[in-house]
């Protein structure tokens, strides 16, 4: 959207009164907002007015919001209301204070490696979720997972993976938008997105691969000068072996990356929650036969109670996602 930074703070928008921007992309705008019927806080997301001209896009947001909010599961983020109002569409997701793991990793580098492997559970969770109803995230990277404070020691990160505006039924449609535009993030974007094959959830998983090997290793597997270059480097060169990046990770962990990582889909791990068990049995062997920590049961507060100051903004809202 081009209305400049924090023009609409203070306005009130189907509801809701806007108190300052949070997120910001091309043709949408992220703001923290009190929802004014149910005196709450929420993230409210507002499409740029002219998209409400392009009957296709009408069609898709009603569709892909629906889809978004019918999931339920705590590593996905809620999604309240959406429609439109005075010709701005809208959509109210659950406000969750604190940065996405993109703002984490920008200010922090590398994850220690339990902490990545924490939020790699959460976030494969809630992918494995999506795809037994049969959904494609499609754009899985650090911006689209925000990190908040967890409840206890055990806990200490609430993981949930937003924007799910990009999904599809996963066995008929391909990586690319109806104008032919690539659908995705290119640092971890699944080689059968960028071919225009039919995709399934194995492009999910392919992409946590690449969240995951950043969260450990500081930078994606694939990092090339030119997007061609990197397209092609997703397509046709091995990925990096995680230990030349940090010499402290134990050797089997590479054979498990190169599994996730692998360019045919049937050569991957069948699902992401595996990919992660297997990542921690590599890493600690010891480990392998204990549960992963369970989710924690209690969320943070949806109406941002015990919110402190966020070191970063919360959403990424680089892309068109809706």
């Amino acid at each position: 959207m081009e209305a400049r930074r924090g023009f609409l703070e203070g306005r009130e928008i189907a509801g809701y009164q806007l108190e300052r921007e949070i997120g910001r992309g091309a043709t949408s705008v992220v703001y923290r907002a009190k929802d004014l019927r149910l005196d709450r806080t929420v993230a409210l997301k507002l499409i740029a007015p002219e998209r409400t001209r392009d009957g296709t896009f009408l069609r898709r947001f009603t569709h892909e919001s629906r889809v978004a909010a019918s999931i339920d599961h705590p590593h996905i983020l809620p999604i309240f209301e959406a429609g439109e109002s005075d010709g701005v569409l809208y959509i109210a997701m659950l406000y969750v204070p604190g940065p996405n793991l993109r703002v984490l990793l920008d200010q922090e580098g590398p994850l220690p490696v339990p902490t990545a492997l924490r939020i790699a559970a959460q976030v494969a969770s809630a992918l494995d979720a999506a795809h037994a109803h049969d959904l494609v995230h499609r754009d899985v990277k650090p911006g689209n997972i925000l990190v908040a404070a967890g409840t206890d020691s055990d806990h200490p990160e609430h993981v949930y993976l937003t924007n799910f505006g990009l999904t599809r039924k996963s066995l008929s449609l391909n990586g690319f938008t109806t104008a032919g535009e690539f659908v995705g993030t290119l640092d971890y974007m699944a080689p059968e997105q960028i071919s225009g094959r039919p995709l399934d959830g194995r492009c999910d998983l392919y992409s946590l691969a690449c969240v995951v090997y950043e969260t450990i290793a500081g930078g994606p597997p694939f990092e090339r000068d030119s997007d061609m270059a990197l397209l092609r480097a997703h397509m046709y060169d091995p990925p990096p072996a995680l230990s030349e990046r940090r010499p402290e990770i134990a050797p089997d962990v590479d054979a498990v990356m190169a599994k996730a990582l692998a360019k045919r889909p049937e050569d991957r791990y069948a699902s992401c929650l595996e990919f992660v068990a297997e990542l921690r049995s590599a890493e600690s062997p010891s480990a392998a036969s204990m549960p992963y920590p369970a989710p924690a049961s209690t969320s943070p507060p949806p109406d941002g109670s015990a919110e402190s100051t966020p070191p970063g903004p919360p959403f990424d809202d680089d892309d068109d996602e809706w």
